[in-house]
């Protein structure tokens, strides 16, 4: 078998395809990388105006995501009106419960101020009414008619008790009757001294007068009460003459929305109705922030809290909150300390993402929102009942029971946009019976996309938009293919790109810093070579460390010579930003048995289930091709050797599966080829993961040694279209130092790592003698034999026994 070609090893990207110099000479553009169907779906969610169709986007961190989901929303947003402004105003039958006023765009923050110039104006018009002339007069005339009332019925009676030789008094201690005589009042003696038929009569004159004494001074108090409804009807009246013009102006104003003349005509009456109180209020300096919960009154209660403002926004909001708690959601309305209380009023609702949101989208990260508590059954609350409702979490657990402002709750119509990965969506869609029901819609963007020349178009105007967002250099044209090629091998697959947007927005920033240093105007592709090697240094200690044990030979593997059932594997270490695979020496050992293959990785509980999986995979291909007639009566046994960490996966089967054939074969594999590849029941070698890092894995070894043209790796053939090796290793084997070899049976890959063929059945089943199939079918079929005759043997011993 001959090695791959060069030409398969990497598919460079011809810069002279570019039709540019630089990314300067390209138009900025708004075009999305590839991602059709992820943006077709957020084209339906946006488009369709029906409840629940709310959009999850699925996808991997650092993948456009963001970008192009706003991009989206931007557009249709572009065409669609703004909403309208939202206000909140006193309730001033239940102060507990502000009400909602929804305005125009820009007429909440004019209405605002009217009503803040209403209050500047309303005290100095309080002030003036109460020490004008005209009320003053009628004050005085009330009190004055109120006076001469209680005294005019005090002086009847008078009058009529003297008639009857009774005056009446006024003493410190109250009214009282005494008798006179020319009008002059009796001393007890001179009243002793009058025949007792006139002081009979005088005492009963005296008694009767009493209780019609009592009947009048019983009735000064409705009197009185009389006499402040009459006041209170003034102060009426004058703040209706007060106010009145006032009122009538703002009215005028806003004539086209009835629910702010509903409130303006509340604002009159209680203004009218409280109008001395607001006198006395403005002589004590209230504190506006504790009026409404206090009892007090104050003009602050007139003034309006814009919730909302949308007057500054063009077209249909598009908001992102980045701290998605319940709070931000929702709302809130604060507190303020007043005498060692905490007080509430409409004045301090504060809105939240939502009101914010109202009439447009909301975008939300959704590992932040499930992350906050009742944050996401905030959200669901809202987006079921339409309205959001601001309520503090004490109130939503039960915490507090003391009374708190309530606002009126705000119909919502809005776009969810919630942004995660795979994993979050399918779990809520597993756990929640909600989720469904409120988010239909799913735009799954792709990891990688294919590199064919649309996309490879597209992506060259990714990095030039990334220049010019970034304030870069511009990238020349070489620049841009390696740039090109290095998304390709971050996807794994030459035929690929991948849509990890933020991984190359890093390397262009690290790239323009290089060229910064060279003194370049323009990124060249030695500057984003040098940015990629800078990456890997900074982050191969482990893997340095390896290879330098490797190379003192404390971690055994050999890159020369021969060994039976020793074989070279290749195991990958991922450590989140960088991704590399060493060498590691798996051996097989075989002899008499039950027919078990042990693997000691799982025995030891270090070995995945992927991994025990392909285990027990070879041990069926080798039961299946070997031992159909005959019982497997051996027992094998499979490890990584000097490996002290979990073993996952199932690239290595292949691998333990020819160190395996080669113990049974007593036939040495050579030790200067490491081999990767799973295997199915047929034989048939499988595709692997991270096939470039582990090709250059085994090399680097293999050049710290010394390459001497006998060294390579075997790869399943379904992975040649994946490589994207660096350039010395293809160079390497252009030269013919190094080779890459793809095998797609076990055969194959056991005849190139023996030098013995593996031996093809001819029509009768049989295989050529001394071939690899030839002498495991004659070990295996040797144990058999052994094994039957030990049971033979124990059978006559058994017999002989039971004889004796």
């Amino acid at each position: 078998m001959k090695p791959l070609e060069p030409q398969l090893l990497s598919r460079p990207c011809d810069p002279a395809l570019l039709d540019f110099a630089t990314t300067a000479e390209l138009p900025d553009t708004a075009d999305g990388f590839g991602q059709s169907r992820a943006e077709e779906a957020v084209r339906f969610a946006i488009d369709i105006r029906r409840p629940g169709y709310n959009l999850f986007v699925l996808g991997e961190p650092g993948s456009g995501r963001h970008f192009a989901v706003r991009r989206l929303l931007e557009e249709r947003a572009a065409h669609e009106p703004a909403p309208g402004d939202w206000c909140y105003v006193n309730n001033f039958d239940e102060p507990q419960t502000p009400r909602a006023l929804r305005m125009p765009a820009g007429r909440g923050a004019q209405f605002e101020r009217d009503m803040q110039q209403f209050v500047s104006e309303l005290g100095s018009a309080i002030s003036s009414a109460f020490e004008s002339d005209e009320y003053r007069s009628r004050i005085e005339a009330i009190q004055e008619g109120f006076k001469k009332r209680e005294e005019s019925a005090l002086r009847e009676l008078g009058q009529e008790s003297v008639e009857q030789g009774v005056a009446l008094l006024r003493t410190p201690q109250g009214f009282a009757f005494a008798p006179v005589k020319n009008d002059e009042t009796l001393s007890p003696d001179e009243f002793q001294a009058l025949p007792d038929d006139e002081q009979k009569r005088i005492r009963a004159a005296i008694e009767s007068f009493g209780q019609k004494l009592g009947k009048l001074l019983h009735q000064f108090p409705r009197w009185r009460r009389e006499l402040q409804t009459q006041m209170r009807q003034a102060s009426r009246d004058t703040m209706q003459l007060a106010v009145g013009h006032l009122i009538e102006e703002l009215a005028e104003c806003y004539a086209d929305l009835p629910e702010v003349t509903e409130f303006l005509e509340a604002v009159r009456k209680d203004v009218v109705e409280t109008g001395e109180e607001l006198r006395e209020s403005q002589k004590s300096e209230a504190d506006a922030t504790t009026i409404t919960m206090t009892g007090s009154i104050s003009l602050q209660r007139y003034q309006v809290n814009l919730l909302v403002d949308n007057a500054d926004t063009p077209a249909a909001p598009i908001v992102f909150e980045d701290n998605p708690n319940h709070q931000n959601l929702v709302g809130r309305v604060d507190q303020v300390a007043h005498m060692g209380t905490l007080l509430s009023n409409f004045t301090l609702i504060k809105a939240g993402a939502l009101h914010r949101a109202n009439g447009g989208y909301l975008m939300l990260d959704a590992v932040k929102l499930l992350t906050q508590p009742y944050a996401y059954e905030g959200l669901k609350r809202a987006l079921k009942s339409g309205h959001v409702r601001i309520e503090s979490l004490g109130q939503i657990v039960g915490l507090i029971s003391t009374l708190s402002v309530e606002p009126e709750p705000i119909p919502v119509e809005l776009k969810v946009v919630l942004i995660g990965e795979r994993l979050h969506y399918y779990l809520l869609r597993e756990f929640d019976p909600e989720f469904e029901e409120l988010f239909k819609v799913a735009a799954d963007f792709d990891s990688d996309l294919e590199r064919n020349d649309e996309n490879t178009r597209l992506y060259v105007q990714l990095v030039a938009r990334l220049a010019r967002g970034n304030d870069l250099r511009p990238f020349a044209r070489e620049a841009v293919a390696r740039l090109i090629e290095d998304a390709a091998r971050s996807s794994g697959d030459a035929e690929k790109l991948s849509a990890h947007t933020r991984r190359v927005a890093d390397l262009m920033r690290e790239s323009d810093h290089w060229a910064h240093k060279s003194g370049r105007d323009v990124v060249a592709r030695e500057d984003v070579q040098r940015a990629l090697d800078a990456r890997i240094r900074r982050a191969d200690r482990i893997r340095a460390q390896l290879q330098r044990e490797a190379l003192r030979e404390t971690l055994l593997i050999a890159t020369g010579g021969a060994q039976v059932g020793h074989i070279n594997g290749l195991a990958v270490i991922d450590l989140g930003d960088f991704v590399f695979a060493h060498p590691v020496r798996i051996t097989a050992t075989a002899r008499l048995g039950e027919g078990e293959v042990i693997d000691i990785e799982r025995e030891a509980e270090l070995g995945g289930a992927l991994h025990s999986k392909g285990v027990m995979i070879l041990s069926s291909f080798l039961a299946a091709r070997y031992s159909r007639s005959i019982p497997l009566s051996l027992t094998a046994s499979l490890v990584f050797e000097q490996s002290y960490g979990p073993v996952e996966g199932d690239s290595a089967s292949l691998a333990e599966l020819c160190a395996l054939l080669s113990a049974l074969a007593a036939v040495p594999i050579r030790q200067s080829l490491a081999v990767t590849g799973s295997v199915n029941q047929y034989g048939r070698v499988q595709a692997i993961g991270a096939v470039n890092e582990k090709i250059e894995g085994f090399f680097d070894l293999c050049r710290a040694r010394d390459l001497d043209g006998e060294q390579g790796v075997l790869i399943p053939d379904a992975n040649v279209k994946h490589l994207m090796l660096r350039e010395d290793v293809v160079q390497a084997c252009a030269d013919g130092r190094f080779g890459i070899y793809a095998v797609s049976t076990v055969d194959e890959a056991i005849a190139l790592l023996t030098g013995v063929p593996a031996g093809e059945p001819d029509d009768s089943g049989l295989v050529p003698e001394g071939s690899i199939n030839y002498l495991v079918a004659a070990a295996l079929a040797e144990m058999s034999a052994m094994r039957q005759s030990y049971a033979g043997t124990g059978r006559s011993r058994r017999r002989e026994r039971k004889k004796d």
